[in-house]
């Protein structure tokens, strides 16, 4: 029975797509396991840090998702371990498409269960399945959150995003208590972190008190800013963890992925924050 995990943050260039696209390989590289990718973004990202070119696409997530498709007609084989469902701008007018055609669905909550109900038969298929979500709170998101059944959160430590981790883990919380109880947040990642600065420790101190009085965890993996991610993806393309798993940057997605699955993060020192 596969295991969905979708990463989700309201808001663009935190490292979703990385995230989604490194872990999927750490787990095929590190366990071996069966992962399919879903997309879900209009940017088509995923399937970019692949080589394909999202708009060369003739059917993506979106056709499943307006009920033109079954989601086994537009998986894509990327290696052996990896398949992917891609997205292109077809996914940015979704929401347009479904709310002004209510009249095909027999009741309004149903729209909400449009993936869910996508990936039911595949669950035997793969171990996991690691969905990419758009940087907004809206239809797609909330399907993404429906079918989860766990959620990451890339997080870069800075004043902004911080407000916009507050302001997403209530919105979770808020589909957990009436769309879909199973639900559950796996935890926050500090993305893109750069070290020569004290203000990415600052907030992530910040991130972690808030945490703490939530009750979720912070992973004491952080991913640091590095440009081996863009080149595995320019020169490569393939995400950085197959390119050099001793690099500094790529070796955060492997210590990352040994956490996700121990269940268990070290304590972070938590100072006082000025």
């Amino acid at each position: 029975m596969a295991e969905i995990i979708s990463v989700i943050m309201n808001k663009g260039g935190v490292g979703k797509t990385s995230m989604v696209t490194n872990i999927s390989g750490a787990l095929s590289i590190e366990k071996d396991d069966k992962v399919l990718i879903v997309d879900t973004d209009g940017q088509g990202n995923a399937a970019i840090t692949f080589k394909y070119d999202p708009s060369d696409f003739e059917n993506t997530i979106y056709d499943v998702l307006i009920g033109e498709k079954n989601i086994e007609d537009v998986i894509i084989r990327i290696n052996e371990n990896i398949d992917l469902v891609p997205a292109n701008e077809d996914m940015n007018f979704l929401d347009f498409d479904i709310l002004t055609n209510l009249q095909k669905y027999s009741n309004t909550s149903d729209i909400f269960k449009l993936l869910k109900e996508a990936l039911a038969p595949l669950h035997d298929k793969y171990d996991y399945i690691i969905i990419d979500s758009p940087p907004s709170m809206g239809l797609v998101t909330n399907n993404v959150l429906v079918a989860s059944d766990k959620v990451l959160l890339p997080f870069i430590p800075e004043v902004y995003n911080v407000k916009g981790l507050i302001r997403i883990i209530k919105a979770i919380n808020e589909v957990k208590s009436k769309q879909n109880p199973s639900l559950n947040i796996l935890g926050v990642v500090g993305m893109m972190i750069d070290n020569r600065t004290t203000l990415h420790g600052a907030y992530l101190q910040n991130a972690e008190i808030f945490c703490k009085t939530a009750g979720i965890k912070l992973f004491r993996t952080t991913v640091p800013r590095s440009i081996v991610f863009a080149n595995a993806n320019a020169y490569d393309n393939m995400p950085a963890v197959y390119r050099d798993r001793r690099n500094k940057a790529t070796k955060a997605y492997f210590e990352l992925l040994e956490e996700m699955l121990s269940g268990t993060s070290k304590e972070r020192p938590v100072e006082s924050v000025r």
